[in-house]
């Protein structure tokens, strides 16, 4: 037999096995608290880098060394340490306004 003829039978069969998993899927059905189990982990999983406020998070800062608490000069900073600086845009309007009672 050729490699050709075999990759062809490998072909056939997979098609086959897959479209069997497709009509044994169509007639599968799955409690709600199923669903609801697997909408919690995927939004676990997919936020699972931005851990702020839950109380594990604060293992995470404590292990690591903090790079922060020893200052330097600014003279020592190269430009690629130094934090970026927003501009100040100021208003020429105040901002005021009046308030009003509610009409009845």
């Amino acid at each position: 037999m050729g490699s050709t003829f075999q990759f062809g039978i490998v072909c056939f069969i997979l098609l086959f096995g897959l479209s069997q998993f497709f009509q044994w899927a169509q007639h599968l059905t799955l409690p709600l608290p199923i669903f609801v189990l697997g909408g919690a982990f995927l939004a676990i999983a997919s936020n699972f880098n931005k851990r702020a406020g839950l109380p594990f998070s604060l293992l995470n800062e404590l292990s690591k060394p903090s790079e922060t608490s020893v200052s330097k000069p600014t003279s020592e900073l190269n430009p690629s340490q130094t934090p970026p600086v927003s501009p100040i845009v100021q208003s020429s309007q105040p901002v005021s306004f009046t308030i009003r009672q509610p009409e009845k």
